[in-house]
């Protein structure tokens, strides 16, 4: 590697506070956010809007699938690719782009008229969502390169991820009751237009090391694994068995072409990714811990809003609704993080976090077949509050323990590990739910054979099949189906409690204390932002026709420092 890495400590102090640059890396973060939340919202805004796009469209099955799994997919497959190349090419320069692409993406999505063009918009959606979303961490690397600052604004960073994913089933309710479908689309129009100027105005550029080509087979090798290796848990996630060629031959050639990847980095003198990291306790550690974290979060989310939904009988829009005492949990988590971090150190901030959300998993297994209305929301504000606490505090110490080079490298395998925790959150806890749910409906006396098969496979297709047959047939699979789902549910519970402990154990090997720089690496690095400033104010005095860009040098460690410290000019 020729870019220059800072070994062991990194700087908690705060310095630096009066130059031009840190009175706007804020206004960086708010435009970093805000880019955030469209992509975030964009993953989850289409849910509520299915039905209505079937009514419209009529699509096949497949097609169905398609259009919800095309964005999710292409997005992670794509992260590792754009990651890299952000710290090749410059990272304001690939988000830029990706802002382009997913403006026009989404007025397509929106004015489809057919399924093939909805699918295709999705996909360029996801092109577009995998340019934005490791440049806005790893800019925000290069922004904050004093380690407390940073932490308060990773914690900031992950509660508006927090908040896309879960109002987009809100708003995407909202829309669909008073517009059309497309309307969940069209909102990012106007968004993107008007970031677009103001990011390429107001954005820093930073990348990393440029010497040597680039990556070019290596690249194709990690999207197509991630792709295969997502696509795999997902149609294990909808109840195909492992051993289906639809999900086997996916998971093998997607293991087989990222464990090609990953030989083939290791023997690259300007590899895409420094596999190495991966050989530092925190760097693992912390990419293991987001994708327990969001094995637990997805699949609980997919669970609780079928039981609020067909058990409670709410409306989407009602759901929605119950599930933002959630979203307020995490916003809190994510505000006080850097502070809690400061205080109690990595290692017990993440194991705690695990274990407070496996209690709120077990108070949710209180749950049955009626509305508790504040035992939800107590367990709600419980499960988002610890799992925004684990997640802020595995992506701090993941990020810092990157070097500066490889910070949209490192961005881009947390985001893959957040979408592959996604994914086998889904695959994991929907099999079990499965498993738990169809044994009781198999034999239940005055029901046919072919009707107990069909109720299942769901609670919601067990209601319609009630409901066509009707009478006391009907409505003992009916009160049978959502008893063996409530059943089901805590099983479900039982297991992600489980696995959240697990979570909690693998803390351990974080480092027991926020890591702080030494006096002399401080005033070095006080000095470099002090350095930053007279350059930014000579910037102002004879301005260059164009903007610098910033690349990180290879030998002294000073020069790092100075170049965070131009990289937001």
């Amino acid at each position: 590697m020729s870019g220059t890495t800072i070994a062991g400590a990194r700087p908690c102090a705060a310095g630096g506070g009066g130059t031009p640059w840190v009175a706007n890396r804020w206004v960086v973060l708010f435009v970093l956010c805000v880019s955030l939340l469209v992509v975030a919202l964009d993953a989850t805004v289409l849910h509520v809007a299915v039905p209505a796009v079937t009514e419209d469209l009529r699509p096949s099955g497949v097609q169905l699938l398609w259009i919800v799994d095309t964005y999710p997919l292409i997005c992670a497959a794509l992260l590792i690719l754009f990651g890299s190349l952000g710290d090749r090419i410059g990272r304001r320069r690939v988000l830029l782009i990706g802002y382009g692409i997913f403006g026009a993406a989404s007025a397509f999505a929106a004015f489809a008229t057919t399924p093939e063009i909805l699918i295709g918009a999705r996909a360029l959606l996801g092109v577009g969502g995998a340019m934005i979303m490791p440049a806005t961490l790893s800019l925000l690397r290069a922004v904050f390169p004093d380690r407390r600052e940073r932490a308060t604004a990773i914690g900031i960073w992950t509660a508006v991820a927090a908040v896309g994913a879960a109002t987009g089933p809100v708003l995407g309710g909202f829309l669909v009751e008073h517009f059309w479908w497309g309307s969940v689309f069209l909102i990012n129009i106007p968004l993107m237009a008007l970031i677009l100027p103001v990011g390429r105005w107001l954005l820093p550029e930073s990348k990393g090391s440029s010497d040597g080509p680039w990556d070019v087979l290596g690249a194709l090798l990690a999207a197509a694994g991630v792709l295969g290796a997502v696509l795999g848990v997902k149609r294990l996630g909808a109840g195909v068995s492992v051993l289906d060629l639809r999900a086997f031959v996916p998971l093998l050639l997607g293991g087989a072409l990222l464990t090609l990847f990953v030989r083939r980095q290791k023997h690259r003198a300007q590899p895409l990714i420094d596999v190495r990291m991966f050989a530092r306790p925190t760097f693992s550690t912390s990419v293991g811990c987001i994708v327990l974290a969001m094995l637990a979060l997805v699949g609980l989310e997919l669970i609780a809003v079928q039981y609020l939904q067909l058990v409670l009988g709410l409306t989407p829009l009602e759901t929605g609704l119950r599930l933002l005492p959630l979203t307020f949990a995490a916003m809190a988590a994510g505000a006080t993080g850097s502070y809690t971090l400061r205080r109690v150190g990595p290692r017990r901030m993440v194991g705690w976090g695990f274990v407070l959300t496996a209690a709120a998993v077990l108070l949710l297994t209180s749950m049955g077949q009626h509305d508790r209305p504040w035992l939800l929301t107590t367990g709600f504000v419980l499960l988002g509050f610890g799992l925004q606490t684990t997640l802020f505090a595995a992506y701090e110490s993941m990020l810092s323990e990157a070097p500066p080079e490889q910070a949209g490298g490192a961005a881009a395998i947390g985001e893959t590990s957040y979408q592959l925790g996604a994914g086998m959150g889904i695959a994991l806890l929907g099999s079990v739910m499965n498993a738990a749910y169809a044994p009781a409906l198999t034999s239940l006396a005055g029901v046919p054979g072919h009707a107990s098969a069909d109720a299942a496979n769901s609670l919601g297709e067990a209601y319609q099949v009630a409901d066509r047959l009707g009478g006391a047939p009907g409505e003992l699979l009916r009160t049978t189906a959502r008893g063996s789902f409530v059943t089901g549910l805590h099983i479900t519970l039982l297991v992600s409690a489980g696995l959240l402990l697990l979570g909690a154990l693998a803390a351990l090997r974080l480092p027991r204390v926020m890591e702080c720089a030494t006096a002399e690496h401080a005033a070095v690095e006080h000095a470099a932002v002090e350095h930053a400033a007279v350059e930014h104010a000579a910037a102002e005095e004879h301005p260059k026709p164009q903007r610098p860009e910033v690349s990180i040098p290879a030998s002294r460690e000073p020069a790092e420092a100075t170049g965070s410290g131009r990289a937001a000019h």
